[in-house]
């Protein structure tokens, strides 16, 4: 027995539903959970099904593709864990935490490798018995050092790249060799406070919360398509050190929940928006 997500998105229509459903019915699958949406204001449907039994996957889908207006998209993908390759800098709490709930089971995740810039997060990824690898930027220029990077990485074969507070503005060059493939998380509640200082930026505004925000990397710095958000609220008490260890608990806890919702395939990426089934 098999366990597979079908995941359709389309042009909205009448009857939709019942027609993916139907044919999985005829395949004799049977329809472990199933989520939905549609899109009012650009009448563009979404559906999630999780399927169970035996698979004839090119059957299925070209019957499934069949049955959708013209415009429609079907996948099928397997069930279980993705492969991911994580990128640090030098701060502990992301990794960390991605580190323990992989080792405890909370997160159905394959972590391939670790790699840095620099060595420092060496030993809390030895730890868990995973690879670390520092590819160094030091003397390097940009494309010398994506390239580096690049080829450490396609080692793994990952499913996903995580930038768990990786500290380096990625080049449009890199981004595409990974498309709609690289995570990350910024520290700020988008789109406020972009770029580098936001807890200095938000001290300075004199703002009531601050958060974090899981997005996909795309070309333009910090406006990919939003994956999940979090706040927590300050006061006029904290300083901008004291708002950085606050964000650190929001970040930690907002890129885990991005990742187990990736992970899961509970994403769509539409435009520059995301449509999310929790």
């Amino acid at each position: 027995m098999e366990r597979k997500i079908l995941l359709t998105h389309c042009p909205d229509a009448k009857g939709l539903i019942a027609n993916i459903t139907n044919i999985c019915c005829r395949h004799q699958l049977n329809i472990v959970r199933n989520d939905e949406f549609v899109d009012h204001d650009n009448g563009h449907f979404f559906m999630r099904t999780e399927l169970e039994g035996q698979f004839d996957d090119n059957g299925l889908l070209t019957d499934l593709n069949d049955a959708l207006p013209e415009g429609g998209h079907n996948r099928l993908v397997p069930a279980g864990s993705k492969r991911v390759v994580i990128l640090v800098t030098k701060e502990a709490h992301c990794l960390g935490d991605i580190l323990m709930k992989h080792f405890s089971g909370a997160m159905n995740i394959d972590i391939a490798a670790v790699i840095g810039n620099y060595e420092t997060l060496q030993g809390l990824t030895e730890k868990f018995d995973l690879p670390y690898h520092t590819v160094s930027h030091e003397g390097l220029n940009r494309p010398e050092h994506e390239q580096l990077l690049a080829e450490v990485i396609d080692r793994y074969e990952p499913d996903y790249v995580v930038l768990a507070k990786y500290m380096r503005i990625l080049s449009p060059t890199f981004v595409a060799r990974y498309e709609k493939r690289i995570i990350n998380i910024h520290h700020s509640f988008l789109p406020a406070f972009i770029g580098a200082s936001p807890y200095r930026q938000a001290y300075e505004r004199g703002v009531k919360m601050i958060g974090a925000t899981a997005h996909f990397v795309t070309d333009d710095l910090d406006e990919g398509p939003i994956i999940e958000q979090d706040v927590t609220h300050v006061n006029h008490a904290f300083s901008a050190q004291d708002m950085a260890k606050a964000g650190r608990d929001v970040e930690k806890s907002v890129l885990s929940r991005a990742l187990n919702l990736v992970l899961e395939e509970k994403v769509f990426v539409y435009g520059n928006r995301t449509v999310v089934f929790k």
